[in-house]
């Protein structure tokens, strides 16, 4: 390669990951924790049974527990399930009927627990796993600023890929198992940046391109609104097909007994590898009501198949279908893929755990990256202001980063013991206990002490969490795994694994 281009490359890698880091390891970060979100939220709530994600029957008696205290006739009414809980979200039109009152017409949204009906709110039901899933892309920053941010951060990585890889293709295979722990600082943070960084490539790829595509999708396409649909996204949404068809109210009441539950065991019956996550429901009790089922084709038979059906309430007939079984349209891959690429939710639990690891791989390389840009730095030949300014910005970035694993280990303590939940609890305890740790790592002038702390730390609060659920919920981690609690015992385990590397890891610093 040209000396000149590759300095100029390996000037723009450099740039670009610095600016970004921190950043970027918050994503990565918390977005390795994100694969188990439901995992956390089943765990913090203690529901030891575990739940399916798709929805399988119970929506009559839902249906029946909501209109208690809402009015749902003449509305229509969306029932959705994301996430392997034991809640459901439940959302509610405005009403057609325009003499209707405000208190009785409003839209609302709002979810009902399968098992006692408990209806709750959103931002007082907010838990620490729904916290670390939308804090991997920035949604504590007002939107759109933050998915905005978190969008463009993921093609700042995706630039650093790209320039990684030109700078070091020429040694590319050769360095993917190079490591010199007795060599010079600089050569031991260059060769685990390079090593780490080559096994996690088709990893960060993955996640760049499928982050960037979801966040700001809406700027990236907004030029194509404008040529292809004169500037009305309503058109360009439902050429996407993200919107159904609208059925009018007839003004009749329905004069039958109708059961949601009878339709979705028909559609089973019908797609044997199908799970509904949505129920549509147009014109509920109205002589025009119409039930749509909206879901996927099982990951096992097939990654990308969405399907729905449509049946007409009082005549039990279908008046629309799209089979998963079918053969899928090019929009219809592009949409699932990228999701389920992204959520790696089509493996089972030997994906989730191996991208959760490749995720802490790649924190890893942004931390072996800022040591490389800060030893590279550290020269007599650098004035020595900018020197101490290099340190301490150094210092900083490494503070805020490793910081986050104390403070998050703490956080599952102090959410499981002191009972926190809610939005604004969940935002003033993690960003609270963040903080602290971040100044009281930055306070060190040594590098390595501020990873030993928080490695320290980090490991002791995680030995701790299974301990706390024990105390709390007497779920001990042999009940769990006795009685088969999986989500349960994935958490609890997975912090005992993390505990236990990390106390091992200090001592390796140490020696």
């Amino acid at each position: 390669m040209n000396r000149r281009l590759y300095n100029v490359m390996l000037d723009l890698h450099a740039v670009s990951g610095i600016i970004f880091s921190v950043v970027i390891f918050i994503i990565f970060f918390a977005g390795s924790f994100s694969f188990f979100r439901d995992e956390i939220v089943n765990w913090e709530r203690n529901h030891p049974l575990d739940t399916q994600q798709e929805i399988t029957e119970g929506i009559d008696a839902l249906l029946d527990s909501a209109a208690v205290e809402h009015r749902l006739h003449g509305r229509d009414v969306e029932i959705s399930k994301h996430y392997s809980e034991r809640r459901v979200g439940f959302y509610i039109a405005a009403a057609k009927d325009s003499l209707a009152t405000e208190s009785d017409g409003a839209a609302s949204f709002f979810y009902i627990d399968t098992k006692t009906y408990d209806q709750e709110a959103y931002e007082s039901t907010y838990t620490l796993g729904e916290f670390i899933y939308r804090l991997h892309f920035l949604a504590q920053i007002p939107y759109p600023f933050g998915y905005y941010l978190a969008g463009f951060v993921a093609l700042m990585l995706l630039f650093a890929l790209i320039t990684g890889i030109w700078v070091h293709w020429d040694k590319l295979l050769s360095n993917i198992l190079l490591f010199r722990p007795w060599a010079k600082a600089k050569i031991i943070w260059t060769d685990l940046h390079t090593v780490l960084g080559t096994w996690g490539i088709p990893f960060q790829l993955v996640y760049a391109v499928t982050g960037s595509f979801f966040m700001i999708k809406a700027l990236l396409i907004a030029p194509s609104v404008m040529m292809l649909y004169d500037g009305d996204q309503n058109q360009m949404y439902a050429a996407l097909e993200y919107t159904g068809t609208e059925y009018p109210m007839s003004g009749d009441t329905l004069k039958t007994d109708i059961s949601i539950d009878a339709f979705i065991g028909q559609t089973y019956k019908d797609w044997d590898d199908f799970l509904i996550d949505h129920v549509h429901i147009a014109n509920y009790g109205d002589a025009n009501m119409h039930i749509t089922l909206e879901g996927k084709a099982s990951s096992a038979f097939k990654l990308a198949g969405p399907g729905f059906r449509t049946y007409h309430a009082a005549t039990a007939n279908i008046v629309a279908e799209k089979s998963p079984y079918h053969t899928t349209s090019y929009m219809d891959q592009v949409k699932q893929l990228l999701y389920r690429l992204h959520f790696g939710d089509y493996g089972g639990y030997l994906l989730k755990f191996a991208s959760f690891l490749m995720g802490l791989l790649s924190c890893a390389v942004v931390l072996s990256g800022v040591m490389i840009w800060i030893t590279a730095r550290d020269k007599k030949n650098v004035d020595e202001k900018k020197k101490r300014f290099n340190a301490w910005l150094g210092r900083v970035y490494l503070s805020i980063c490793w910081g986050m694993f104390p403070a998050l280990a703490l956080t599952f303590i102090l959410v499981k013991g002191a009972g926190i939940i809610g939005e604004a609890s969940m935002y003033t305890t993690y960003f609270s206990t963040w903080l602290i740790t971040t100044i009281l790592l930055i306070v060190n002038r040594d590098y390595a002490l501020i990873a030993r702390y928080s490695l320290w730390l980090g490991g002791v609060l995680s030995l701790m969490i299974p301990v706390v659920h024990g105390l709390v919920d007497h779920q001990w981690i042999w009940n769990t795994l006795f009685n088969g609690y999986q989500h349960l015992f994935i958490v609890d385990m997975l912090w005992l694994t993390i505990g236990v590397a990390s106390i091992y890891a200090v001592r390796k610093i140490t020696r």
